[in-house]
């Protein structure tokens, strides 16, 4: 007795371009995940993070990517640097995040293209409030330069969360040091500025709130001239 079989669409073991590209892409995630390149600190390379359940891409600041325990991150959305994953990206709340906090360990590997189908974007979904990183915002350093630009950081206040914060700050400690700036340290001018909080040298820094800033300065000042 024959048997007859219909054949849907397509002959048996083939695939169309379609779906290809989809075993195609969902084989190049095995590979990624079960083969991570590892991630070195002061590349300036980026990296993958987890976030929930999900994988995103995350981008080191620039100058303070050298770890060992903590550096700072930018999330972004995993086709940036396109426009639309831009415009996309901040419709998803990646562009609100800023800067953030990243423990080294948190770290899968170097990005690979193969993880952006388990990012938030591919699935359309907006990052959560809390994506388990705190801010790394901003600073004020106090410097003491020589005439020939070499010298040294006297005080490192922050983080800040705004950078007029930050902006005010440094200017009220260059009120209080005008005039006397280049006699504060005897052989060195003494300004402050801001700058981007370094997040793996915090402990670094004094906490500017709820402090007495212009205290923190004397004392910073006294402890060098002493």
């Amino acid at each position: 007795m024959k048997r007859l079989f219909r054949r849907c669409g397509l002959a048996p073991g083939a695939l169309s371009l379609e779906k290809q590209a989809v075993v195609d892409q969902f084989r190049a995630l095995l590979t990624a995940m079960r083969n991570p390149q590892p991630w070195t600190p002061g590349h300036a390379q980026d990296i993958t993070v987890r976030v929930g359940p999900f994988l995103e891409r995350a981008q080191p600041r620039p100058g303070d990517d050298h770890g060992p325990d903590l550096i700072a991150v930018a999330l972004v959305h995993p086709d940036t640097p396109h426009a639309a994953a831009y415009l996309h990206g901040n419709q998803l709340g990646y562009t609100n995040k800023g800067w953030l906090r990243c423990e080294t360990s948190a770290i899968l590997g170097i990005w690979q293209p193969a993880y952006a189908m388990l990012t938030h974007a591919a699935a359309n979904l907006p990052l959560p409030d809390d994506v388990g990183m705190a801010p790394a915002h901003y600073g004020v350093h106090v410097e003491a330069r020589r005439s020939d630009n070499t010298g040294y950081t006297l005080l490192r206040l922050g983080p800040y969360t705004q950078t007029w914060l930050a902006s005010r700050d440094a200017d009220r400690l260059n009120t209080e040091l005008e005039g006397r700036a280049a006699t504060v340290i005897p052989g060195f001018t003494v300004t402050a500025k801001d700058a981007l909080f370094h997040v793996s040298d915090h402990e670094s820094y004094a906490d500017p709130h709820d402090t007495d800033i212009v205290a923190l300065l004397a004392d910073a000042i006294a402890a060098v001239s002493a």
